[in-house]
């Protein structure tokens, strides 16, 4: 399998001193991909920014004009969490371009495994707002361009970071042609994803929301992949695969409670990519969150050779120094597996 990287020198250039979603990340990926060879197998093509129109398709003039602002005043902060910088709009603009040629690659090139490494991260934004650490939404813009550019009409967006993907779910909450699964730690930052959250008007099942207990590693990740994930992807059958891949719900993360391994992270995308095969759908990864630089770092490495196919034979991280006692999750999956329109066939409960 061909792995295609997308990457700008110019994610280093978004920074805050002492912020957590800082340069580092992209650093630590590049350099654990080398040293582990993977970095040899992949090509590195020039992409462009996205452009004002593929932005709107998702934001709204406001929120850009906004981000453009700070940064031509030199920077600022939109929230507590969320930074400008004089740099952050090239950043942003070159995250969801990269994210938009990932697409644009997993749909046009036969037995390709495109990645987009990027900075800023972005499934916190919403159509108005920047936030969480996020300014513009690479994961929508890239599967609002797959629709208009390349006439797809099913999406899925699979995003697997520990924080709910509330921007990704408000931008298609309405929209049945685009399938939202976020499986998350709840409660937790942002305060949205439960799970009776899916979907409104025509879109009443096409959001799949997993909200899972602090404490949750391999086992209960895999549960809930076998018995949710795959089936929501298999009924609604994409033509297009988004895995917005966040890291932080490695146990070695400091801003969140999960305990999942290296070895989970190979799991789950080996489990995507045989119903991926099974649907025919195409798989662009997209960087989210994660915020330790070497479970980051590893996390995409095991989730890339987990899409390709490949063994990954050593958990360099190993399991959690001090592991805490996983929740008891079967009763919510039995709930969802009732409840939910898409996995029951029916109107649901809410």
């Amino acid at each position: 399998m061909q792995l295609v990287g997308f990457y700008d020198d110019i994610f280093l250039a978004h920074h805050q001193w002492q912020h957590p979603e800082r340069p580092e990340r992209v650093r630590g990926v590049r350099r654990i991909l080398r040293e582990s060879g993977l970095f040899d197998r992949m090509t590195w093509p020039d992409f462009s920014p996205a452009t004002e129109a593929q932005i709107h398709a998702v934001h709204s003039a406001a929120l850009w004009r906004s981000v453009r602002r700070l940064a031509s005043m030199g920077g600022g902060e939109i929230d507590a969490d969320t930074y400008v910088n004089a740099f952050s709009a090239e950043a942003a603009v070159a995250a969801a371009g990269a994210a938009i040629a990932a697409v644009d690659v997993a749909l046009t090139t036969a037995d390709a495994l495109p990645v987009a490494l990027v900075r800023p991260p972005g499934h916190h934004a919403t159509p108005n707002r920047a936030m969480g650490f996020c300014l513009l939404n690479n994961a929508a813009i890239a599967a609002r361009h797959a629709q208009k550019a390349h006439n797809i009409g099913r999406v899925a967006i699979l995003d697997w970071d520990v924080h709910h993907g509330n921007g990704t779910q408000d931008i298609f909450y309405d929209d049945p042609s685009v399938l939202a699964i976020s499986l998350h730690q709840f409660p937790f930052y942002p305060g949205t994803g439960a799970f009776q959250q899916v979907g409104s008007r025509e879109a009443f099942g096409s959001t799949l929301n997993v909200p899972l207990p602090a404490g949750c590693g391999d086992s209960d990740y895999l549960q809930a992949w076998q018995q949710l994930v795959t089936p929501a992807l298999e009924h609604f059958r994409p033509e297009l695969i988004l895995l917005a891949a966040g890291f932080d719900a490695h146990w070695r993360d400091p801003l969140a409670g999960m305990q999942l391994t290296i070895a989970g992270y190979h799991r789950m995308a080996a489990l995507l990519r045989e119903t991926a095969q099974q649907i025919a759908a195409p798989v662009a990864v997209i960087l989210e969150g994660g915020y330790d630089v070497e479970a980051l770092g590893h996390g995409l490495r095991a989730t890339l050779l987990g899409l390709a196919g490949d063994a990954m034979h050593i958990d360099a991280l190993g399991e959690p120094s001090h592991p805490h006692p996983q929740p008891h999750i079967e009763p919510l999956l039995i709930e969802m597996r009732r409840k939910h329109p898409l996995l029951n066939g029916q109107s649901g409960e809410y």
